[in-house]
């Protein structure tokens, strides 16, 4: 693991303020350094002997997603100032990153690789292939991957090309005239192709031969530049910045903003130029000037230069080296019920995700209501829906059919700017009332809300959850989601989505905590309400779980309660600003990380209330981190839980996370996390982890 660093850095882009960091210099953690600490945790991943081998293998892809991801949206944030602690904080950025690359490779090659071979998949380099299989190579690549290429040379006579963002690329120094300096090639990798070539030549039964789309392209690319002299072989990649504001407050439409913003976004500035081995230095030199970037902006891999390449490999058909499959159950609660809406009339239904189905209990909710005569409204928001949705389809048959239909879709959601706006044109075109929220705000809040005439009037059903609205995320994210006609709760949402979808002061809501109206106020009173029944000798504790802790008013009132003897147990997926155990500030506050085969991604909260009986505590769930862009620049929606049965599955929930020693690791005073191992002769969730132990639950409930 490399050394973990513990720096003092917030606003909106995470920097911490003068007039806070006096106050949280102590207990601070930067939020960047924590962010690369998660994915070190996501490479532990990889590099532990307990977890499936083509599951490693998608870790290692995981892992170089998420670090592509923070390049686009982090890098050009710190360098926004050139501040003698930005200085430092960058060259601690790239220490980091370089010090997790090479544990990479180190897996990739000296592990992963070896592993394949031994359980029959073989990945072999161009010249390691026999010469059948370089032929039958060299026929796929005429047959399937020429026509997909575009040999390019740059020189004073042709323009330098343009190279997409996370484009990985083949160059080459061209010779034609041997009096005249050589040119530059260029072929880009094509990202639509599959990047592993399947060979079958020589090949034994039950085993698979596989080499990198570009090793197949650079062995067969002197058919793109027939009588040309190639060398100085180069396989390089860029990464562009993301990270850009969306203004608006202007007069245009905000859907041409968003539209002009993301054709932008293709022609942002390089902000990272890696290079695999044996890279030439005359193109090294040429590419960064090219892009304007310092030797601190390039990027000397190790092994392989894109390892998201390895999602291919993670899918291949060998069942006994990955995870035991799991099929999400029916929540036991609707599945007793032919009717939806019934089922939720009896009692509040709390849905735990993958382990319970989200398409017989979400799809389901809203595609019964679109179906349903009685339904008079149905409203969602929508932030990330992904492709080919079930929810769009289920509006726009509500919408046909003459129901009152709303939709607030978030268009300014990282890079689903362009599905989203696509989803909102379908459902106007089929007479749905589509709006993007409020001026200045991103509508992150996860919020459905069905209408109908009954016998005894209108009644309200809502469904609030942690996760996006999204059919595949859905089996990979670990939510949480409440369905309710509470009219406490119900009421409350109907004021929201007036306020979302009309124009209106932000209601003054009764049971909703709703950002940023009253939701930061609402956590700091129930914080300080620990505090006061600490000191008054009652029962007082926090449980909090969260994909991030970042926002500086919030840190300073955990550490209060903490210095007051409250016990607080934070569990944080990703990046926690806050260091725990420090003698007089945070030493009553525990936190832990669960990495597994799910994305942790549920929001929950607990807070003792005077109760010695868990279960008479108060509990909450909802869209929501601890994060000023949370508490502040978003519409957020967290509701309270109300009913006993839900109570008491949050606390199993929060239970089995607490004491699972399997995938926790545990973040200690020194800033740094230490994997967490079950004792010998251990069982339940200490041995299994909370993930196996959850599904097996989910098992017990529904038989």
């Amino acid at each position: 693991m490399c050394a973990a660093a513990v720096m003092v850095s917030i606003g909106d882009d995470g920097v911490l303020n003068r007039e806070v960091s006096q106050e949280l210099s102590d207990v601070w953690i930067d939020r960047d350094l924590g962010w690369l600490d998660f994915n070190d945790r996501v490479l532990a991943e990889a590099m532990d002997d307990r977890t499936p081998l083509l599951e490693r293998a998608k870790f290692l892809a995981i892992f170089s997603s998420n670090l592509d991801e923070f390049f686009m949206k982090r890098i050009s944030v710190l360098r926004k100032s050139s501040t003698p602690e930005r200085a430092r904080l960058l060259a601690t950025v790239r220490e980091r990153v370089l010090c997790s690359l090479q544990r990479q490779a180190d897996c990739y090659r000296n592990t992963l690789i070896p592993a394949l071979g031994n359980h029959g998949i073989h990945v072999r380099r161009w010249d390691e292939l026999t010469a059948a299989q370089q032929d039958e190579a060299s026929a796929h690549f005429d047959a399937e991957i020429s026509p997909a290429l575009t040999p390019l040379v740059f020189d004073p006579a042709h323009p330098f090309p343009f190279l997409s963002n996370l484009s990985t690329s083949l160059a080459f120094l061209l010779h034609d005239d041997p009096k005249e300096p050589p040119s530059y090639a260029r072929v880009k990798v094509p990202a639509v192709l599959k990047q592993w070539v399947a060979l079958k030549a020589g090949v034994l039964d039950g085993e698979t031969v596989l080499a990198p789309l570009y090793e197949v392209i650079h062995g067969n690319v002197q058919k793109l530049y027939q009588g040309m002299k190639l060398t100085g072989t180069t396989l390089f990649r860029v990464t562009r910045d993301a990270e850009f504001e969306i203004d608006d407050e202007s007069e245009e439409s905000l859907q041409d903003i968003v539209r002009e913003q993301v054709r932008q976004r293709r022609y942002e500035p390089v902000l990272r130029l890696e290079f695999a081995p044996g890279a030439d230095p005359s193109i090294r030199v040429m590419l960064r000037e090219r892009f304007r970037l310092s030797a601190t902006d390039v990027y000397d891999l190790p092994a392989e230069l894109d390892y998201t390449t390895l999602f291919q490999i993670a899918d291949l058909p060998f069942r006994a080296l990955k995870d035991p499959p799991w099929i999400p159950l029916p929540s036991a609660a609707m599945e007793n019920s032919h009717d939806v809406f019934a089922a939720i009339r009896a009692a509040d239904v709390l849905v735990h995700h993958p382990y319970e189905s989200f398409e017989d209990s979400v799809e389901h909710f809203i595609a019964a209501a679109a179906g349903d005569s009685q339904t008079v409204a149905v409203k969602m928001t929508a932030y990330r829906i992904g492709d080919d949705t079930p929810f769009v389809k289920s509006l726009v048959k509500a919408a046909e059919a003459g129901k009152q239909v709303a939709c607030v879709i978030e268009i300014k959601a990282r890079f689903d700017e362009e599905r989203n706006l696509h989803w909102a044109a379908e459902l106007e075109r089929a007479g749905a009332h589509v709006t993007f929220g409020v001026q200045g705000l991103k509508t992150h809040a996860k919020l459905a809300l069905v209408v109908r005439k009954e016998a005894s009037g209108l009644k309200s059903y809502v469904h609030i959850g942690t996760g996006n609205y999204h059919v595949r995320t859905a089996r990979l994210y670990a939510d949480v989601g409440l369905f309710t006609c509470n009219p406490k709760i119900t009421q409350d949402v109907v004021n929201l989505f007036h306020f979302l979808t009309g124009h209106s002061q932000a209601p003054a809501c009764s049971e909703l905590l709703v950002a940023p109206n009253n939701m930061r106020r609402r956590w700091l009173n129930l914080i300080h309400r620990e505090i006061d029944n600490q000191r008054a000798n009652l029962p007082a504790r926090i449980l909090a779980k969260m994909n991030q802790l970042e926002d500086p008013e919030l840190i300073q009132a955990l550490c209060e309660a903490s210095t007051a003897g409250v016990q607080i147990d934070l569990i944080i997926r990703g990046f926690c600003c806050l260091r725990p155990g420090v003698p007089g500030r945070s030493e009553n506050i525990r936190i832990r990380s669960i990495i597994g085969r799910f994305l942790e991604h549920s929001r929950i909260f607990y807070f003792a209330a005077g109760s010695s009986d868990p279960i008479q505590g108060e509990f909450f769930i909802g869209s929501a981190d601890w994060m000023f862009r949370n508490l502040s620049k978003r519409v957020e929606v967290v509701t309270p839980i109300l009913a006993r049965e839900s109570k008491v599955k949050l606390w199993e929930i929060l239970d089995i996370y607490l004491r699972d020693r399997r995938q926790a690791w545990e973040l200690g005073e020194d800033g740094a996390y230490s994997q967490l191992r079950p004792a010998d002769g251990a069982d339940g969730p200490e041995a299994l982890g909370a993930h196996a132990t959850l599904m097996e639950h989910a098992r017990r409930v529904i038989e």
